[in-house]
């Protein structure tokens, strides 16, 4: 079964779409339960809930039985009721009850009611909602501004979304009219003016008007920050410029987006970091790794393959890579 979009955010959402709370905290798990630290590892919030999020402003989805909304104290000021949750973005949260998707506010009064198969973060003031098998857009009062028509469809980025029709990706604006035709085998968001695209199984970047900017000639692509997008040539990855040239090597089994300066590469069947230069900020070490948000990264030893750190053991790292959270713990 496709996962939901909204379980977590699209990879835009390193950029802007999740901020942290006043006073940061991040969530860990001791003997099976988590809780929260501050950013000097003292707990602050004893682990009690069976599962934990990052704060999304001044909430945090955590998960008692059901899922519900915290303050940093961990106190509920949503009570567990939804069978999914997502972060807050632009004031309102994707949560799902007896499988459908609507949206709820800060207060955890329903803005939108449960009404979709599925339903995205809210980004530059749209959501991507599932009806009937096929995907639209709504504004914040759950009005349809663009009719669920598309086969898959992502977030609003630099007032672009890919969306998909039959077999192919294009673009359309807020209105729901294409920018950029169908004509890709996929497509991601834009970024930095480029988005990355695949034709005939090779990826390459574009520009809004929907012109070749970097011509497809890699077996993966990313997303661009700060001038570095992570690129596959072969079985490795490096990172290209916005000329599509290698500023970094290929020489990593897998690799993310720079963020606050570092991106995790994976080397060896290990996660660590590296700077703009490809250097190695922090060896690699970790069975997983997340990217940097103010200042800390999470990252997990033990376990099976998982995308969200389940059954692993949590800790966090400096960009010195120290730790601040000892996963050990």
């Amino acid at each position: 079964m496709k996962p939901s979009k909204f379980l977590f955010p699209f990879a835009l959402a390193i950029l802007c779409a999740v901020s942290v709370g006043a006073a940061t905290l991040v969530p860990v798990v001791m003997g099976g339960r988590w809780g929260y630290a501050d950013k000097s590892g003292k707990l602050v919030v004893n682990p009690q809930f069976d599962r934990a999020e990052p704060f999304s402003g001044n909430l945090a989805a955590v998960k008692l039985g059901k899922w519900g909304f915290a303050d940093d104290t961990g106190h509920f000021l949503i009570n567990p009721q939804f069978d999914e949750a997502g972060a807050f973005t632009e004031g309102l949260a994707a949560v799902s009850v007896g499988g459908k998707s609507g949206y709820v506010d800060t207060s955890g009064k329903y803005v939108v009611n449960p009404q979709f198969d599925d339903a995205a973060p809210f980004a530059e003031g749209l959501a991507a909602v599932k009806m009937d098998h096929h995907w639209g857009y709504i504004d914040k009062s759950g009005k349809i501004v663009i009719n669920p028509q598309f086969d898959d469809a992502t977030g609003f980025s630099g007032r672009l979304a890919a969306v998909k029709l039959g077999k192919l990706w294009g673009y359309i604006d807020g209105s729901g009219k294409f920018v950029i035709n169908p004509q890709f085998d996929h497509g991601s968001p834009f970024s930095e003016g480029l988005a990355a695209v695949s034709l005939g199984g090779r990826w390459g970047f574009i520009d809004k008007t929907g012109k070749i900017v970097i011509n497809p000639q890699f077996d993966e692509a990313g997303i661009f920050v700060k001038g570095l997008a992570p690129a596959k040539l072969g079985k490795v990855w490096g990172y290209v410029d916005t000329q599509g040239k290698f500023a970094i090597n290929p020489q990593f089994d897998d690799a993310g987006p720079f963020v606050e300066g570092l991106a995790r590469v994976k080397s060896g069947g290990h996660w660590g970091y590296v700077d703009a230069q490809g250097k190695y900020v922090i060896n690699p070490q970790f069975d997983e790794a997340a990217d940097f948000n103010d200042g800390l990264a999470r990252v997990g030893l033990g376990g099976g393959f998982t995308s969200n750190f389940t059954g692993r053991k949590v800790g966090y790292v400096d960009t010195g890579g120290h730790y601040v959270w000892n996963p050990n713990k």
